[in-house]
């Protein structure tokens, strides 16, 4: 994917989608089954308030298998106020994290989150040789292929699942995950659904 035009560092580099999803203890619903004349009941234990985040990276380059990285946030504090998403510092650690993994240069393509925006972090960006980051068009989920891996999280492993604690939910996600990162061909799948292309002019750089 070259947007706007070719980069130097794009040459040999990972194109990389970010988005960030929450979970709660009340499941996404799906069609079920029933004895005739009885409507199914799912009895969920927990509210429904946002227990965790879930912050995913989806990698692509040409003759490389497609990878999957992420990573789980648990939000305890409750309180008014509270924070529910991922700080600059979350996503300074997973981006450093991704690029030991790929071991090479990273095109990061993501939303415009307040987050993403911060100047912090877009120092941090600024300061990476190896990292070049693009915002995705306003309002434009169904150009990231990681909205299609959170519709099959919610349609498979946690659709219709009666989660006992927030322990049995971070362990059903963890699951669901790690089934789709040796999945490259759904990988593929979610990208191929965006109707991007690695040679897409769609997006702004930051």
């Amino acid at each position: 994917m070259a947007p706007r035009g070719s980069t130097a560092a794009a040459l040999g580099a990972w194109v990389v989608f970010e988005d960030e999803a929450g979970f709660s203890m009340t499941p996404p619903t799906s069609r079920t089954w029933a004895k005739r004349g009885h409507t199914p009941v799912i009895r969920v234990r927990g509210r429904s308030q946002r227990r965790y985040s879930i912050a995913a990276l989806v990698c692509y380059k040409p003759g490389e298998r497609s990878r999957m990285i992420y990573r789980p946030r648990r939000h305890t504090d409750h309180k008014r106020g509270g924070r529910r998403s991922f700080a600059w510092t979350d996503y300074r650690d997973l981006l450093k994290a991704a690029h030991r993994q790929l071991g090479g240069p990273v095109i990061l393509i993501w939303d415009n989150l307040n987050v993403h925006k911060d100047r912090r972090l877009r120092a941090l960006i600024d300061a990476q040789d190896w990292l070049t980051a693009y915002h995705l068009p306003p309002y434009a989920p169904d150009l990231n292929p990681v909205e299609g891996i959170w519709s099959l999280l919610r349609r498979s492993s946690q659709a219709n699942t009666a989660f006992t604690s927030p322990e049995h939910l971070i362990t059903t996600l963890r699951h669901g995950h790690r089934r789709l990162q040796y999945r490259s061909d759904t990988l593929n799948g979610c990208l191929t659904e965006t109707g991007l292309t690695m040679t897409t002019p769609r997006l702004q750089p930051q």
